[in-house]
């Protein structure tokens, strides 16, 4: 089985965006379990009733938003596969739905240019002055984000901030007076306990399906920081980025990801714990990236015969396999064939609970680790230092594609310049408009402009602008140059 964001979980999710021209079911689909019953007891046990979520819906659900973006072809095909339009009606018809016309947003006209692509989620309010959490993957790579509420209001919405590691973006609505969601504690979660959701599922919005908590702290094979919350709640592509709410009516995480062998929900649903979500938007808010520590080692799972041969009384720590040459642990004496079994006093469990422990932690902070060596404790101090950045990590609103010549781009560090072969220069990140229709590309190096070389956005700002109606960009795409004349009048 794979774990998969739920945007590609399902190939029908490309053609969910449709639903957000207003064609959908505007009725609420309260699916959780309905008016209490009661139940047969067994001998001795006292009967009880099933859960009922209706209030539960009534004071939050006003608060769950769906999300619909629009991307540019070239992003949509990087993000997974995309229907066509035979595939979109043959959609329609099978469900007695109105075929709507191409078009994007909700209900706008369709573009001239490229081909633009849709695509749907979910999100929530958190603060009544607009701010909205949801999953880094669904506004990824996205030219526009359009926010719909509850009660029918639309509004453009921009991003504040992504971070891949987590899988959680902050998007921003003008708007106040806004309903919000109470945030709950992860921490106080029990297994066992019921759990419902509220989301867009297939672009199906105030769908709201319950479960209970299957396991906490889920770690995942996938390259994410999150202890996942496990439940049997039925979610699908649309419902990432929204609430997962306890029976208090608090949220306590955000869907993020699926277990499938089909691409459809198949009892194993995963949610983001909010306690992590809200750390992220507190740092993407604040400035507008996220920063983790690291010590540079590699660690491996402690088993019984590996317990047994360190002279351990049970399975428990992170086995050290590695240490990097002057990294933070190798400065602090950490060696390979270390057990570490405390972090800052918190016991680590498992090969997994110290990546999450040690990115937790504030570069610079010192930190006390306890180790296992040569059969005995041992506690260490180490300063910690900082997780390069993911190159896509950080999705802000001022690096949507932008400006005349319609590119996102940043300056590129000069080992990154060796590495691809160029001296200097910018290198395109996000693509749309003017270069995405003169066939600049994600990846490209911008070099110069009608001659002028330009080593940082202000210069290729300057230089646009002075370029009048066209501008001759010289890029470089692996080891050719080629200039790529851009019409931007």
């Amino acid at each position: 089985m794979t774990a998969l964001p739920l945007k590609r979980a399902a190939i029908a999710v490309a053609i969910a965006g449709a639903f957000a021209l207003g064609y959908h079911n505007n009725e609420v689909n309260t699916v959780a379990a309905a008016q209490a019953a009661p139940v047969a007891s067994t001998a001795g046990t006292p009967a009880r009733a099933l859960p009922d979520f209706s209030q539960l819906v009534d004071e939050q659900g006003p608060a769950v938003v769906f999300i619909s973006v629009t991307r540019s072809a070239e992003r949509a095909a990087a993000g997974g596969p995309q229907l066509d339009d035979e595939d979109l009606q043959e959609f329609f018809r099978r469900f007695g739905i109105p075929v709507p016309p191409q078009g994007r947003g909700f209900g706008a006209p369709a573009p001239q240019g490229p081909r633009q692509a849709m695509g749907v989620g979910s999100g929530f309010i958190i603060s009544n002055d607009g701010y909205i959490l949801t999953n880094a993957h669904v506004v990824e790579g996205a030219t526009e984000v359009d926010v719909k509420l509850a009660d029918k209001r639309e509004f453009r919405a921009k991003v504040v901030g992504a971070d891949r590691k987590t899988d959680v973006a902050v998007v921003k609505i003008d708007a106040t007076g806004l309903p919000a969601v109470k945030i709950g504690s992860p921490a106080q979660t029990r297994v066992g306990e019921w759990v419902a959701a509220i989301g867009a599922p297939f672009g199906l919005d105030n769908t709201v399906t319950s479960g209970i908590v299957s396991a906490k702290s889920r770690n995942l094979p996938s390259d994410t920081l999150v202890p996942f919350i496990q439940t049997d709640v039925a979610v699908n592509p649309g419902n990432s980025g929204g609430p997962l709410f306890n029976m208090k009516g608090e949220v306590i995480g955000i869907n993020s990801q699926i277990y499938s062998r089909t691409g459809g929900y198949m009892g194993l649903s995963f949610a983001i714990p909010i306690d992590v979500a809200m750390q992220v938007k507190d740092q993407l808010v604040t400035h507008g990236k996220v920063t983790r520590g690291r010590i540079g080692v590699g660690v491996q799972p402690v088993n019984s015969a590996l317990a047994e041969s360190f002279g351990l009384k049970k399975a428990e720590g992170a086995l050290i396999s590695q240490v990097e040459p002057d990294s933070p642990a190798a400065k602090a004496g950490i060696r390979s064939g270390d057990v570490i079994l405390s972090w800052n006093g918190k016991a680590i469990d498992g090969a997994n609970s110290l990546p999450l422990a040690v990115a937790a932690t504030k570069p610079g902070d010192r930190a006390t680790v306890e180790v296992w060596r040569e059969g005995k404790r041992e506690s260490l101090a180490v300063t910690v230092g900082e997780m390069p950045a993911d190159k896509a990590e950080v999705a802000r609103a001022d690096a949507q594609p932008q400006g005349k010549l319609g590119v996102s781009v940043r300056e590129i560090a000069r080992d990154e310049a060796k590495r691809l072969g160029a001296e200097g220069g910018l290198l395109v990140e996000r693509v749309d408009g003017a270069a995405a229709r003169a066939g600049v590309q994600r990846g490209d190096v911008i070099l110069g402009v009608n001659g002028k070389p330009v080593k940082s956005v202000e210069e290729l700002k300057a230089a646009v602008d002075a370029a009048g109606k066209s501008a001759a960009v010289l890029v470089q795409r692996g080891e050719a140059r080629i200039f790529v004349p851009v019409q931007i009048g």
